[in-house]
């Protein structure tokens, strides 16, 4: 895929509403974009499976992941005032979530955009002031002034989707998009991209994408998705939060513009540390720049997956800065150096080789 074409998909994927349950536009684009790469199909938790046209069935299957959905809210019920009140889909920190723009989904499907609120300052007492924000001290204030403009005139029902209201954009000197939903929708466009690469290579194995919904409230279709390819080797791409601006510069081990994170572990999973080494070997090969990362919190659909099978799975992240909030920066490069290493992790793979990463001991 040129340049020019991985930036428009990046950009369509960020901007597209798609929170968890609700991933439908996410699936639209990425149908789309691989019509050509082999045949395609869904399932009633709206994960896409794309099985690469030059399968034989009788190699080793390796599986790619990402996940469709993006972090958001959902509408829980509506105050006679006509604010909406709401519940987190995915992890949010309150801070992070007030005096910031949202689109809400009607019953018609269109996307009305209004803004969290809380008690202005005007009106709080000393001790609320200095009280910690919670969720449940925000709206969400689409205009309306009463219940019933809720209904008739916006339309709006309880269990609304709820996304940031976020434009992409890209800048062409800096090779940074600053957008929303990179978490996984950085991830989505390179396994597309990757696909499209190897669709002209002449492989050793098989090749099933599944581009999976609901990971930000659980792995769930990712579980269902694995059970159904049942793969021999997974790669997972990710859009993994950047800790360059967070953590001291000891731990820093997701800098932005530092190529691709492979992660050895995380509360959700050990990587295997076989397939790991090797990728990270293919990566020193071809002077691929990688960063690696072992981690206290957060989880994959790596986990699911390699929970039904045992099979060895990495996780290739792309950095982004501020992730689970509304804006977030990623840059090109690490995009295209994560497309680099998979493509070639993928070329170098043949029966022996799958055969020793499976059966270690």
């Amino acid at each position: 895929m040129k340049k020019d074409q991985a930036v428009k998909l990046i950009t369509q994927l960020s901007d597209a509403n798609g929170v968890s349950g609700f991933e439908n536009e996410v699936v639209k684009i990425v149908q789309k974009a691989t019509k050509e790469l082999g045949s395609q199909k869904t399932d009633g938790m709206k994960n896409l499976y794309i099985e690469s046209q030059n399968n034989t069935g009788e190699r080793h299957l390796v599986q790619f992941d990402a996940h469709s959905d993006e972090v958001g809210f959902i509408i829980q019920a509506v105050q006679t005032n006509g604010l909406l009140k709401f519940l987190p889909l995915g992890g949010w920190i309150p801070s992070n979530i007030a005096a910031q723009k949202v689109r809400v989904r009607n019953r018609f499907g269109e996307y009305i955009t209004g803004t969290v609120t809380s008690k202005p300052p005007h009106f709080m007492s000393e001790a609320e002031r200095n009280k910690t924000l919670k969720v449940e001290d925000l709206f969400i204030d689409v205009g309306a002034i009463s219940e019933a403009e809720i209904n008739e005139i916006y339309k709006i029902d309880i269990g609304a989707p709820v996304v940031p209201a976020v434009t992409c954009e890209y800048d062409e000197k800096t090779n940074k998009f600053l957008g929303k939903a990179f978490d996984c929708r950085i991830g989505c466009a390179c396994m597309v991209d990757v696909l499209d690469e190897l669709n002209k290579e002449k492989l050793e194995v098989d090749l099933v994408a599944t581009l999976t919904s609901q990971e930000e409230v659980g792995l769930r279709g990712a579980l269902v998705a694995a059970k159904q390819v049942n793969p021999d080797l997974a790669i997972v791409f990710e859009g993994c939060p950047a800790d360059d601006t967070a953590a001291p510069n000891y731990l820093i081990q997701t800098a932005l513009g530092k190529g691709p994170m492979l992660r050895y572990f995380d509360v959700s999973m050990i990587t295997n540390p076989e397939f790991q080494q090797y990728a990270l070997e293919i990566a020193k090969e071809h002077n691929i720049p990688v960063q690696v990362s072992v981690r206290s919190g957060g989880g994959t659909n790596g986990a699911v997956i390699n929970q039904v099978k045992g099979a060895p799975t990495i996780i290739v992240g792309i950095p982004v800065r501020y992730a689970h909030t509304h804006h977030g920066y990623v840059d090109y490069q690490d995009y295209q150096h994560a497309k680099d290493l998979v493509v070639e992790i993928i070329k170098s793979l043949d029966w022996q080789k799958i055969e020793a990463l499976t059966h270690p001991l």
